[in-house]
């Protein structure tokens, strides 16, 4: 009987696990090389971008103060409309806008031949009426005395009479005439009183009269006098004069030029009190009140101010806010410059902030590239915002203390996950 190998089971069993062996190798190879073309593609797909082309900055955790930034020009605190007081061409500008005038200084001239006919009339009409009053008080006095005279005779008359009465009465103690005579003497003494008495009530009744018939003719001569004032000033305002002394700023007419009573002619401002007038966005103007500090930056230094008034309207969006400065402000500050402002809201505790990106609005959302790990790779991450100062905002949710964050724009890159910084 022959015998059997014993070794050719084995040998079986050692070719099979060679197979095995294999295939596991040549999967494993498999998934190597599909994970090298995943990776490969991953790096075809994923953009890149030099780190020395980006604002890359780091989450912090402290105090922050929360600002509002606007931008705005200085403009001048005291300003003076110069308006036509009547009808007139224009016919001379003395001043061009940007020259040092005074109160007095002549802007420019108008013409209206009626305003100065006007106030011829009312001349002459002033000298009837001083003529008419010199008369009146001619006619009066005479009057007066007319009625003087008759009451100095009705005087003289009683006079008489008493002194006659008189030696009537010594002659009846003497018994030389009669009671009769002495009685009729009496009655006509009498009746010389009572014409004294009607005379000198005449007299006081006529200088009443004269003062109300003068009054009236000082009234209207005082009429007259306030239609000369009035003439006087019509054709004075022909001379159109700056009011203030300041810069005269613009000139709004041209010679020869037809202007309405009222008509805007020139501004004058003064030069030495100038505010800064900021535009704040009205969705930042909730927080505004007034008294709150401000920075405001002329470009030539930086000013401390307050705000003193803020507009109750919006207008295109924007709300003006005045800003006060307690201190001059720095060389070269003229109107219309334009300012920046940074208006100090409040101070912030121990708040999660990050540098402010172009696209981060305070209370709204963005998303920003996160650099994870050795910093080659940043992944898109959704952000919060909260509250915001002059160059950082608060962040709600999404970043961490230490967090370096892309804060560049990325709106190329939207629509991808991650970006490879190199």
């Amino acid at each position: 009987m022959t015998a059997i190998p014993m070794d050719i089971p084995k040998q079986k069993k050692a070719r099979g696990l060679l197979s095995r062996r294999r295939l596991v190798s040549a999967a494993a190879l498999a998934a190597l090389a599909a994970a090298a073309f995943a990776i490969m593609g991953l790096d075809e797909a994923m953009p890149s971008a030099p780190r020395s082309e980006l604002w890359i900055d780091e989450v912090q955790r402290g105090d922050m103060v929360q600002e509002i930034r606007a931008t705005g020009t200085l403009v001048p605190k005291h300003v003076r409309w110069l308006a036509a007081g009547g009808e007139g061409a224009v016919q001379e500008i003395l001043v061009q806008p940007g020259a040092r005038v005074g109160a007095d200084t002549v802007i420019l001239r108008l013409s209206n031949p009626l305003a100065l006919a006007t106030l011829e009339k009312a001349r002459a009409a002033l000298a009837g009426a001083d003529a008419a009053i010199a008369a009146k008080r001619t006619e009066l006095d005479s009057q007066r005395l007319d009625q003087e005279a008759v009451l100095t005779k009705a005087e003289s008359q009683l006079k008489i009479s008493a002194a006659k009465t008189d030696a009537l009465r010594r002659a009846l103690a003497a018994g030389v005439i009669s009671k009769l005579e002495l009685m009729q003497s009496e009655v006509g003494m009498a009746q010389d009183q009572s014409m004294v008495a009607i005379e000198k009530q005449r007299v006081g009744a006529a200088r009443s009269n004269f003062a109300a018939q003068m009054q009236a003719e000082r009234a209207r001569r005082d009429e007259l006098a306030s239609a000369l004032r009035l003439a006087e000033r019509s054709v004075d305002e022909l001379q159109v004069r700056a009011g203030i002394d300041g810069i005269l700023q613009q000139v709004g007419v041209e010679p020869g030029q037809q202007v309405a009573i009222g008509a805007s002619l020139a501004r004058v401002a003064r030069q030495d009190e100038l505010i800064a007038r900021l535009l704040v966005p009205e969705a930042l103007a909730k927080d505004l009140v007034l008294d709150l500090p401000v920075r405001v930056d002329t470009r030539n230094g930086v000013a401390e101010g307050r705000i003193a008034r803020i507009d109750p309207a919006v207008h295109e969006g924007r709300v003006s806010v005045d800003i006060d400065f307690a201190q001059p402000l720095p060389a070269g500050a003229r109107p219309d410059l334009s300012v920046d402002g940074n208006i100090v809201v409040a101070r912030l505790r121990d708040v999660v902030s990050v540098g402010r990106a172009s696209s981060a609005t305070p209370g709204g959302a963005s998303s920003l590239f996160v650099l994870r790990g050795d910093g080659e790779i940043a992944q898109r991450t959704p952000v919060v915002y909260g509250r915001t100062s002059s160059d950082r905002i608060e962040v709600k949710s999404g970043l961490r203390p230490g967090d370096r964050v892309v804060l560049s724009d990325t709106a190329q890159w939207s629509k991808y996950p991650a970006l490879r910084v190199r």
